[in-house]
């Protein structure tokens, strides 16, 4: 009976933020179809994979994660490597059983407790992904916001699959501007700027409808009458491009099945191992970028994602779907559109499913460039140019790992970017010469009190994030924290961002936090970052 309680009381809980949470799905719903089908088409696999990767990643993903706003689904990153293993491994059943096997790997990783990677990434290189995901958004969405849709949608690699690249595509866009779509293109950006600047402020009912569901509407309507107009009308190659099946029989036709015949040849496991390498990387990085765009500084549990992914991608390896990750544009998408909690995840994946099943031919009535304004909005606030001088301000230790790893992504790709980002950031730290392994310790005064000190040590980076985030997570409530600064010389602007985001969980805690150091003690400091009285540097010294 308790259980049974219990079970509702948890349900229940799950719906009591569906005013933020179903509107928040609508828009990343949205964003989330054209991707699906073009990073599909990107991977050389069956449509209507994308979207089973897409449905699954939000339902069942969604339902085991412990990622509040993350959002799962078919990634960009692997779509070079679904293209060239269906090639190597001679069929797209052959592939499937690949995409299986991931799926147990990753479920291995978690087992092994190999989630702790994501914390080993500097605030810096996650800022820069971030930021170089934004740019290429709206790099990438420029062309078809003017009706130049050669290069499918969920691209990200510079060197395009049309022959171009990145910057040569906008700048071939004068020679091939379709009116129709750059038309209903600035009629639905104007609706999401008019609605997120003006009428959300306005009443509540602005909040519960998104400013890019109208747009999407308008974009349906305005095809609709000008379909038939020589000048105004957009092609059906403008416009999202869902499979119809005839029948349900011909809708189950869609689904296809692993080969397990395959699982003896050595070449299906190596693609399996690098899918679960690279899936679970870009899961790690995506979840510790989610949780830093988080307004209210959820900790996602890394190893709790692995099996959450490994499980999905053992579903969609059995019933023909790509390989899913965490994806960092819809996780975005999903916060700023006022998303709260996984039921946003959730219901969107249900959407998709719904949506391809009962409204495939509405669906392929959206143009292009209406989705496109919808990303370049999305975008933009990855990207804000004040995030620029802002890194410019905290010092070249977290300013040059910070645009390594935009350049890198802007003019390579995602994993490439980061890469290069992390390593510089570690050559950064290399040469701070740090060689401290007793950066933590903790002494428990408790006596029944809960009074806990946690003394830093000399020098304390981002190397250290890790343990620091578990040991303020696990703190238990009613605490007194005592957070003893007195021999720290160097704090690294990683660590300073940890104690500032504990802030919000400790007054919900009820924690009472004490900061002694040489520079004095505070009782409950409003701001670790004001305390430091950050200027030029970020990896503040406190000697």
């Amino acid at each position: 009976m308790l259980k049974n309680n219990a079970s509702a009381k948890v349900n229940l809980s799950m719906f009591k933020n569906i005013k933020s949470d179903l509107p928040a799905s609508i828009v990343v719903f949205f964003v989330a179809l054209p991707l699906c089908l073009g990073i599909a088409l990107a991977s050389g696999a069956p449509l209507f994979s994308g979207v089973i990767a897409g449905v699954v990643g939000g339902v069942v993903v969604g339902s085991l994660s412990g990622s509040k706003l993350g959002v799962s689904g078919p990634a960009a990153g692997l779509a070079a490597i679904v293209l060239a293993a269906i090639s190597s491994l001679g069929s797209y059943e052959n592939f499937l059983v690949a995409v299986v096997l991931g799926g147990v790997i990753q479920i291995i990783f978690s087992i092994l407790k190999a989630g702790v990677i994501g914390y080993y990434f500097p605030s810096s290189v996650i800022k820069g992904m971030l930021t170089g995901i934004g740019i290429i958004i709206i790099l990438k969405q420029i062309p078809h916001f003017f009706g130049y849709d050669a290069e499918l949608e969920g691209a990200d690699s510079f060197v395009e699959s049309s022959g171009e690249n990145t910057f040569s595509a906008i700048f071939n866009i004068t020679d091939h501007i379709i009116l129709g779509s750059l038309v209903i293109g600035l009629i639905g950006l104007g609706i999401i700027l008019f609605w997120d600047k003006v009428l959300a402020k306005k009443a509540k009912i602005f909040q519960v409808i998104q400013g890019p569901l109208v747009a999407v509407v308008a974009g349906i309507v305005y095809f609709a009458l000008t379909q038939n107009h020589d000048t105004l009308g957009i092609a059906s190659s403008h416009l999202v491009s869902v499979p119809i099946p005839e029948d349900f029989s011909s809708f189950l036709g869609q689904f296809s099945f692993p080969n397990f015949a395959a699982i003896t040849n050595p070449d299906v496991w190596v693609v399996a191992f690098t899918i679960a390498l690279v899936a679970s990387l870009e899961t790690l990085l995506s979840v510790e970028a989610t949780d830093k765009l988080d307004p209210h500084k959820n900790v996602t549990p890394t190893n709790r994602e692995l099996l959450a992914q490994g499980t999905g991608n053992i579903i969609v390896g059995l019933i023909g779907g790509l390989p899913i990750t965490q994806v960092i544009v819809r996780s975005s998408a999903n916060i700023q559109s006022g998303g709260m909690s996984k039921l946003s995840t959730i219901i969107h994946g249900f959407l998709l499913l719904i949506s391809v099943v009962v409204i495939p031919k509405l669906l392929n009535m959206i143009p292009l460039s209406v989705l496109a304004a919808i990303l370049l909005v999305v975008g933009y606030k990855l990207a804000k140019p004040s995030l620029f001088v802002k890194m410019h301000k905290l010092g070249w230790k977290q300013s040059i790992p910070f645009t390594v790893t935009v350049l890198g992504i802007v003019f390579i790709d995602l994993l490439w970017g980061i890469g290069l980002g992390l390593a510089v950031g570690i050559v950064v730290i290399l040469l701070k010469s740090y060689q401290n392994s007793h950066f933590l310790h903790i002494e428990d005064n408790s006596n029944g009190k809960h009074k806990i000190k946690m003394t830093l040590a000399e020098e304390v980076t981002f190397f250290n994030k890790g343990a620091i985030l578990k040991e303020l997570d696990s703190l238990p409530i009613d605490t007194y924290l005592e957070i003893n600064l007195i021999k720290t010389r160097y704090l690294d602007n990683d660590i300073i961002e940890i104690l500032e985001d504990f802030l919000l969980k400790a007054e919900e805690r009820n924690i009472d936090i004490k900061l002694v150091s040489k520079r004095g003690v505070v009782e409950n400091p409003s701001s670790f970052i004001k305390f430091f009285n950050e200027r030029e540097k970020s990896n503040l010294s406190l000697s």
